[in-house]
């Protein structure tokens, strides 16, 4: 089932919260029965029969495929994962070309049936293909009989996004106030005094009521703490070092010059809106297109985690549910890892440990385990694991780390693991009762959906007909810190003008105000402070991350 195995039928007319083609009273929630198969006739040998036990779950679960064993497949032994579970986290990993990415459309196209919306980052821009039906075809035909899968061509209702709009897809925007200054840091590489100090940044605009909405804000406020009239600002918690600011505002700089501005301003995405559904009852499938920011891995990693985040902050707690509200993919898991600072590493870890009580569930998707850290890897009871290499010695302790997480089988699984197909993958679950279901080496099914990429004016139109661009589309540059800090640099240019003038200046007027008193006072702030409702001199209350908290 490899990406060159099918060919991309034409992408059929399919507009977000589409419905596709659906036997009349079937219930398009419920995979329908496979047809007999050349195993289904024959007892299940003892091993195969005790694995199989392990997923026949009683309640509404996802079938991911079937058993193998022996070289063989047995489509009378499915492997399942109870849909309750979802939200339980999980890990897809495997080496690159075994079907991951297969792997993910599969899971997100039964989750959007079961009215489970989706959030997918596609990193290589080949998931657009799950919004519009796929192409019958003689090796799907073999996958579909080999696993016991009735196989019907369907797409699913999408909705696609790109980073500040660069690429195709509704601009996805975050300001930097909401963005916070420790996942900015991961972003700009700074270290921990460098990440302290842009803490205290962020803590004096909060609390002086200087929004920070884009690039442009952070580094006038960045400037002004270490000039001359803004140095006294912070002499009561510990000051901004010119040296520190200097860094701060070249990696600011160095980031803009990569593009990043378009990520950072308004209007900032709502993240309520991946919790959405279509018309029909199925699950929204978000997927955010990310091949234009290849080229920016820690962007598109941590602004992944900022979504998660907002979603932390701003879900209610809801507990154990029979389906999760969101299960959200993470792609591409180890950019989010590689150089993350202890404090960065533990929110995380906390994130994914709280997230699952709010009824969404994380899924990572790398090359091996060990590209994610011990604790975090220890939250992820769903386990899809794909065929690793063993052709250097770098490889083949990690294939040993990799055997050393599952639990206890009858496969060799060091030999299994290399000896895997594409599209096959090694299997554990949590069942219905918290418990790991038997390691289960699966051949899987074959997506419903075009197996590749939709034409790009296909895609391009899809954007375009949604609801959601002409909320999102255009940017907003609103006053903020920029144009605050400009206009008060002014009136003190025209101060010192009038005060070299002849005459002198104007009696009684005070030249020493602080940059709290100048800006308060301001007309143009009292208006903003009325139009806005905002409460201004009270602090930015912040959550995990840093991130604002709603």
């Amino acid at each position: 089932m490899t990406d060159s195995d099918e060919t991309p039928g034409a992408a059929r007319d399919v507009t977000p919260g589409g419905t596709p083609d659906v036997t009349p009273g079937a219930d398009p929630a419920v995979p329908p029965a496979g047809p007999p198969s050349a195993t289904s006739s024959v007892s299940l040998p003892p091993p195969v029969a005790e694995i199989a036990t392990g997923y026949a779950f009683s309640g509404p679960a996802m079938e991911l495929g079937s058993v193998l064993w022996d070289g063989r497949c047995y489509a009378d032994a499915p492997v399942r994962i109870p849909l309750a579970m979802l939200n339980r986290h999980g890990l897809v990993a495997g080496a690159t070309g075994t079907g991951k990415t297969k792997t993910l459309q599969l899971i997100a196209e039964q989750l959007s049936a079961n009215g489970v919306p989706v959030f997918l980052a596609d990193v290589k821009g080949d998931v657009s293909g799950i919004s519009a039906p796929g192409q019958d075809n003689p090796k799907v035909r073999e996958r579909a009989g080999q696993v016991g899968q009735s196989w019907e061509a369907a797409g699913f209702p999408c909705e696609f996004y790109a980073l500040g709009g660069i690429g195709t897809g509704i601009p996805l925007r975050a300001t930097v106030t909401s963005f916070g200054p420790v996942l900015l840091s991961k972003v700009l590489q700074l270290n921990q005094t460098q990440e302290q100090s842009l803490g205290l940044i962020f803590h004096y605009a909060d609390s002086k009521g200087l929004e920070l909405y884009d690039l442009k804000d952070l580094k006038a406020v960045t400037g002004f703490l270490v000039s001359d009239v803004g140095k006294p600002e912070l002499k009561g918690i510990g000051g901004l070092s010119s040296t520190t600011a200097g860094v701060i505002l070249r990696s600011i700089t160095a980031f803009e010059q990569q593009g990043a501005s378009d990520f950072f301003g308004e209007p900032e995405f709502d993240v309520t809106e991946l919790l959405r559904l279509a018309p029909d009852g199925r699950g929204l499938v978000s997927v955010l297109e990310l091949p234009a920011v290849q080229d920016k891995p820690q962007l598109f990693s941590t602004f992944l985690m900022w979504l998660l985040a907002e979603l932390f902050n701003g879900l209610p707690e809801v507990g154990d549910v029979d389906r999760p509200k969101l299960v959200f993919f993470f792609d591409e898991a180890h950019l989010l890892f590689s150089g993350a600072s202890k404090a960065f590493l533990e929110s995380i870890t906390q994130t994914v440990r709280l997230i699952r009580s709010k009824g969404v569930g994380v899924f990572f998707v790398t090359q091996t385990p060990k590209d994610v850290p011990a604790d975090v890897l220890g939250q992820l009871g769903n386990r899809v694991q794909h065929a690793l290499r063993a052709f250097t010695p770098d490889d083949a302790k990690a294939l040993k780390a990799t055997v050393r997480t599952f639990p206890k089988s009858p496969y060799d699984l060091e030999s299994t693991l290399t000896g895997l197909g594409t599209g096959e993958a090694v299997i554990t679950v949590l069942s219905e009762s918290g418990a790991p279901t038997p390691v289960a080496a699966t051949r899987l099914r074959a997506p419903q959906s075009l197996m590749g990429p939709v034409p790009g004016e296909d895609l391009d139109r899809l954007v375009k007909s949604s609801l959601l661009y002409g909320r999102y589309a255009e940017a907003v540059d609103r006053e903020s810190a920029f144009e605050k800090l400009s206009v008060e640099e002014k009136g003190r240019e025209e101060v010192a003008v009038q005060a070299a003038l002849p005459e002198g200046k104007p009696a009684g007027k005070k030249e020493d105000k602080s940059l709290a008193e100048q800006v308060v006072g301001s007309g143009i702030f009292r208006s903003l402070a009325r139009s806005v409702g905002t409460q201004l001199g009270r602090e930015i209350t912040r959550s995990l991350f840093g991130t604002r908290r709603r």
